[in-house]
């Protein structure tokens, strides 16, 4: 049987370790009510200190504007984020965390956090330091 090139072993191993990764922590994120986008858009605002434009948030969560119009909707129904307008453009609208949102927020990063251990601690230090390495030199080489 004929053996799969190398970068297609690469990639499908990275995908699983992905998907691996990612399925913990969405579980780890499960009680606090958060998923991994709904987290990823509230560390987003926890980190700025202030309302971001949702245009800004589509960018650096990487998805087109319906789908941050989307995951807006969701946040806000929860009172997880306000929409407010740009004191600078009023055709722009920002989002805003709410106390509620900080709360579930801080909650998710200890989850986060201690799921992200509990996978670390299967790798051994000197590896995770090479792997750490290499997943910065894949990110750098965009």
């Amino acid at each position: 049987m004929k053996q799969a090139p190398v970068a297609t072993h690469l990639t499908l191993e990275l995908l699983g370790a992905l998907q691996t990764v990612g399925a913990r922590l969405e579980k780890a994120l499960e009680p606090h009510g958060l998923s991994l986008p709904k987290f990823r858009v509230l560390s987003l605002l926890v980190a700025a200190g202030e309302p971001l434009p949702l245009g800004a948030l589509a960018e650096q969560v990487e998805c087109v504007r319906s789908n941050i119009t989307q995951l807006m909707d969701r946040l806000e129904s929860e009172s997880l984020v306000a929409r407010v307008d740009d004191p600078r453009d009023r055709r722009s609208i920002r989002a805003e965390l709410t106390a509620e949102g900080r709360k579930r927020h801080a909650a998710g990063a200890v989850a986060v956090a201690q799921a992200e251990q509990e996978v670390l601690t299967q790798v051994p230090q000197p590896q995770l330091e090479i792997f750490l390495q290499v997943l910065a030199l894949l990110r750098e080489s965009r």
